[in-house]
């Protein structure tokens, strides 16, 4: 009985993870990340991601890390000071209840070498399949790896090639990976993945 009276005492001490609030969410992302990102975030400028349908744990990790310093970015890093753990849990909430739109892969003739790296990797150089962790379909693994399908090839060609550079560093598998991809090997991928649905 003290076990469980001890027990019960713990669980009303633990504070549990609050929920995110949609509507203080989409009010700060108007406020903040609408120019950039568009109201919804959408399909945007191609030099931004696309946030909807991204995993909420996802954007909140790069929020965070975007407001430590730990991924560089002068203008994020500048819209995520300001941001409470609330603001980045609900902005973030928000723009991943929308759904997002299908893209397009544009370059017929590297669509087909971008989906062969994409599904099989390259043994060769050590290039696991992108689909392992981001899925078949690019909707990735929610907590873990982001959603990828539909987004931006500028802007994902841009982030492969910063992990390759050691600009973006903070995920050390993707800075292991970009290493091994030539600039037509990540020009591919970036393009078969704005396709992906």
């Amino acid at each position: 009985m003290t076990a469980t009276l001890s027990g019960l005492a713990y669980a009303a001490e633990t504070p549990k993870a609050a929920k995110p609030d949609l509507a203080a969410g989409e009010a700060k992302a108007t406020q903040v990340c609408a120019a950039c990102h568009s109201a919804d975030g959408s399909r945007g400028l191609a030099a931004n991601p696309i946030l909807q349908g991204q995993h909420p744990q996802y954007l909140a990790k790069q929020l965070e890390d975007f407001k430590s310093g730990k991924r560089k970015n002068a203008v994020m890093q500048g819209m995520a000071a300001p941001l409470s753990e609330a603001d980045i849990r609900n902005v973030a909430a928000f723009y991943a209840g929308k759904k997002a739109k299908d893209g397009f892969a544009t370059n017929k003739d590297l669509v087909g070498l971008g989906e062969k790296i994409y599904r099989g990797g390259i043994a060769a150089k050590g290039v696991p399949a992108c689909a392992g962790c981001h899925s078949p379909n690019g909707a990735g693994i929610p907590a873990q790896y982001p959603r990828l399908g539909g987004q931006h090839a500028d802007y994902t060609k841009a982030q492969l090639t910063g992990f390759r550079q050691g600009d973006r560093h903070n995920s050390a598998p993707m800075v292991t990976i970009s290493a091994n991809l030539s600039d037509k090997e990540i020009t591919a991928l970036a393009d078969y993945i704005a396709g992906l649905r």
